[in-house]
């Protein structure tokens, strides 16, 4: 892609920044996701998945019709079929200029996050806004499978190796492997972005050492939360030939938002919130 063709070029990313005190939906930056996908050979309508974009923010606040500051957590689901995705900064930016703003109440900044991010994504996205003083409640624990990263293994590749990925002879399995070693860079600004993921599959069994060694190769690589995972699934794919799949990460929070993709041939159900130990 030449820089002229590059959004990510005109993304507010790593650039000085004014903040707005005003309500401003404008600063929503959408980037295609077609531009990526294009690197790993996906094309056309039908996608090799399903799955969604879990989006926590928790830095959500806005003024009620007195003047009187009201703070919230807010999760967006962003659909993997949505033509583009939001940067994350303009995100950021986004939800800040609610900050003195006001709003009638939680119902009317729901409606209005749902208008305004469903219009950038392309794609009607799901909101929901939950007032601290209504007492949310969170949950955070591990996955229900097979942690990875105690494998004795020696690593020395640190951009994505997908050739270090294969199945091994025997009967089909149905398992969950994870791991919390999934690091990879923000493709703009460089910063690190840490990630607990989990993989879900049923087929031939995958080689573990071999699996942990390819997670440990995202270690210098720039991209997207969202393209890791579908780069992930699409070696996985490759590479494994599982007969069902799910990649699902949990990247650890920056600027009040965390960032959590999920990906899956369709067999598997989409995770639900529980927080990675980290976020």
């Amino acid at each position: 892609m030449s820089p002229a063709n590059d959004p990510s070029i005109l993304s507010p990313l790593g650039k000085p920044t004014e903040y707005r005190a005003d309500y401003a939906p404008e600063l929503l930056y959408p980037i295609p996701r077609q531009l990526k996908r294009d690197e790993l050979g996906i094309s056309g309508a039908a996608l090799p998945f399903v799955g969604e974009d879990l989006w926590n923010a928790y830095e959500v606040s806005w003024l009620n019709p007195k003047g009187k500051p009201v703070v919230a957590l807010a999760t967006f689901r962003v659909p993997a079929d949505s033509p583009n995705l939001v940067e994350s900064k303009s995100f950021k930016l986004y939800l800040n200029s609610f900050n003195q703003s006001v709003f009638a109440d939680e119902d009317a900044v729901e409606t209005t996050l749902a208008r305004d991010l469903s219009a950038a994504a392309g794609a009607e996205i799901g909101v929901k806004v939950a007032v601290l003083g209504s007492r949310p409640q969170v949950s955070v624990a591990y996955p229900a499978g097979e942690l990875l990263d105690d494998l004795d293994i020696a690593c020395d590749s640190y951009q994505p190796a997908p050739e270090l990925l294969h199945a091994t002879d025997g009967p089909l399995v149905e398992e969950t492997l994870y791991s919390h070693l999934l690091k990879s860079n923000c493709l703009v600004t460089g910063q690190p972005d840490w990630a607990m993921v989990v993989i879900r599959y049923r087929g031939r069994p995958i080689d573990r050492a071999g699996l942990l060694r390819y997670i440990v190769s995202f270690r210098g690589h720039n991209e997207f939360h969202e393209q890791c995972v579908e780069r992930i699934y699409c070696d996985l794919t490759e590479h494994c030939a599982p007969e069902a799949l799910a990649v699902y990460a949990r990247y650890t929070r920056r600027g009040g938002l965390d960032i959590n993709p999920f990906r899956s041939s369709g067999e598997f159900a989409a995770p639900d919130n529980t927080r990675e130990v980290r976020q």
